[in-house]
């Protein structure tokens, strides 16, 4: 039985009473991001002092074999003790220069690192001024580049007419980072490709897997130069545990046959040899490495521009061994 309309008051306690609509809380129980992020470091005395006792011991023993050098080549020729010295004063020189640069090489990834958390808070809060303040420490990062030169001057025209965090971020993003994203994307794909050969061309298990661990801490590093980190050894060993983690808390790519059909282009691995197979299968997830390492050494997080794809980049590396499953 249909009702008739009904005419209803504004202060009808029906209608204002109604009962408060139930709040869905978070299952606790569900994994979140913040469970794959790395865990918080915790200063140990004890630890740090068996470390300072390792260090002690390892140069105390150091300097101990290169006195008893220095001692014998003396005991036979003044000169060859002098050469030894003089050999020990450049390597010992060598080492503290590694040590900078390895030391200003983590410290500029840190301040990527904190350029991309406060850009991700001024998009999230809206707040104008912080958004100004990342504008300008990006273009101190980049201030002796030339690829930056026209991004400055665009952004300098342009960036008192953004009335909003929005508006500015978006300026900033869209002119300083269009063109390295492309570099970047390049890398990633470059990386995929030599990762694919090499697991193909190599004959043995052992040669391939150094191959292509160094390929993906080169692929990662190049990344970095590429958005201004200029990653050293140590830093690329951070990227990549950065990188891990990324992936972890992302998830990671389910690579099956229909993938390797669109990239590959129908047949897929059915009609590729078994090197070739694991060459693309290794070839599409240095490809995934590349698009974590990119999140991880942006200075700006993707908002106004649309994060590389990961199934172009692998197909742009790949495209090469469609003629392999001809074969």
């Amino acid at each position: 039985m249909s009702s008739k309309p009904r005419i209803f008051r504004v202060d009808d306690p029906a209608i204002t009473k109604a009962p408060t609509p139930t709040v869905l809380e978070d299952d606790p129980t569900l994994p979140v991001e913040a469970e794959f992020l790395p865990p918080p470091k915790r200063f140990s005395a004890f630890g740090a002092l068996v470390g300072s006792a390792v260090v002690g011991l390892i140069t105390l023993s150091l300097g101990a074999a290169a006195y008893d050098l220095v001692t014998s080549m003396a005991a036979k020729n003044i000169w060859l003790g002098r050469l030894v010295i003089a050999l020990g004063v450049i390597v010992l020189a060598g080492l503290v220069l590694f040590i900078f640069r390895e030391l200003a090489a983590l410290s500029r990834i840190s301040k990527v690192d904190d350029l991309r958390r406060r850009a991700t808070d001024a998009w999230e809060t809206g707040d104008r001024w912080t958004a100004d303040q990342v504008r300008g420490d990006l273009e101190r990062l980049y201030r002796n580049r030339e690829d930056f030169d026209r991004a400055r001057e665009d952004i300098a025209l342009r960036k008192d007419d953004a009335a909003d965090a929005e508006t500015l971020l978006t300026l900033v993003e869209v002119e300083a980072m269009r063109h390295l994203d492309a570099r970047a994307a390049d890398a990633a794909q470059r990386g995929a490709r030599n990762v694919a050969a090499a697991t193909t061309l190599l004959p043995s298990g052992v040669l391939d897997a150094v191959a292509v661990l160094y390929i993906n801490v080169r692929m990662v590093r190049e990344i970095a130069i590429v958005y201004g980190g200029r990653a050293g050894w140590l830093g690329s060993w951070r990227l990549l545990k950065q990188v891990a983690y990324h992936i972890a808390a992302t998830g990671m790519i389910a690579l099956g046959d229909d993938f390797f059909g669109a990239v590959l282009g129908g047949g897929a691995l059915a009609k590729l040899s078994r090197r070739a197979g694991e060459g693309a299968i290794n070839g599409a997830l240095t490809a995934r490495i590349g698009v974590a390492a990119m999140d991880v050494c942006r200075p700006l997080p993707f908002h106004a521009l649309e994060k590389p794809n990961l199934r172009s980049i692998a197909a742009g590396a790949l495209t090469r061994f469609r003629n392999v499953s001809k074969d």
